[in-house]
């Protein structure tokens, strides 16, 4: 295989193996053009012909990604799937700025618009998943907790996402639905953030999606919120514009939107679009 390690200081080499000065300025340029030669576009890596796909996916779709991307790397030999999670608008807002991504997938419709709205989509985004928020507290509910209601108690520590983000979205929702006037000890930038403060023992109690708890191993048990479902928040994906490869981009999509795709949303605890 061919390596492309190049000498940092090509001017210095050329000194230290005697050739004139000259020859030294030759050399930067050559080793420019092998350098050229070596770093391919994003996508690819050198003479490996692997290509690399590069996900956005909000913070609650990280577990059954990682799964999904297995999935994916095994029936396209040669790609490899590196995925970033947080936030969903927090992931706009890194596209917007130029952060390289191939596929966006948010945690809601509202973030997913705003992506559209900038131009940051090469398509119409698709439902993939639903989603619906819960109370996640200690193993065993050590605070006997019952209620968005038991929530407002001043000794309690709650902890939710910020507005911007889509559980906070949600949370506002269910929240103004059922007349709670909730003050939280803090507001997190992603869902996963919300979870670690409760599984942590930073939180009492927290408001996060049914499918983290889930994921979380027996760290947090969830306590219901009825009318909940009735704000279930949709998943969208899409190709986004500056897609290095749209093709394999667009079969990503698929294969999430796809019989393996969902099925490894469903064992995950996501309900259908």
């Amino acid at each position: 295989m061919r390596s492309c390690a190049l000498d940092a200081s090509p001017a210095r080499a050329s000194r230290r193996r005697g050739l004139p000065r000259l020859l030294g300025a030759a050399g930067v340029i050559a080793l420019a053009l092998g350098a050229a030669a070596c770093a391919g576009p994003r996508g690819t890596a050198g003479d490996a012909g692997h290509s690399t796909l590069t996900v956005f996916a909000a913070a609650s779709l990280t577990d059954v990604f990682e799964q999904v991307n297995a999935d994916f790397e095994a029936d396209h030999p040669g790609v490899r799937v590196v995925m970033t999670n947080a936030g969903s608008s927090d992931l706009v807002t890194q596209i917007d700025q130029g952060a390289p991504a191939d596929v966006l997938a948010t945690a809601d419709e509202r973030t997913m618009a705003r992506a559209q709205e900038l131009g940051l989509t090469a398509e119409d985004p698709r439902p993939f998943a639903t989603n619906t928020l819960t109370i996640a507290v200690a193993p065993g509910n050590p605070r006997g907790i019952t209620s968005l209601a038991d929530l407002t108690d001043p000794d309690l520590a709650v902890v939710r996402c910020a507005a911007p983000v889509p559980c906070g979205a949600v949370a506002d929702e269910v929240l103004a639905d059922a007349g709670i006037p909730l003050v939280a000890v803090s507001e997190e930038n992603s869902v996963t953030d919300v979870l670690g403060k409760v599984t942590s023992g930073q939180a009492d109690a927290g408001l996060v999606y049914a499918t983290d708890v889930a994921r979380s191993g027996g760290a947090a048990e969830a306590v219901t919120i009825p009318g909940a479902a009735a704000h279930a928040t949709v998943y969208p994906i899409a190709v986004t514009d500056r897609a290095e490869d749209p093709e394999l981009a667009a079969a990503y999509r698929e294969a999430v939107l796809g019989p393996e795709g969902r099925a490894a949303l469903g064992d995950a605890g996501f309900g259908p679009p």
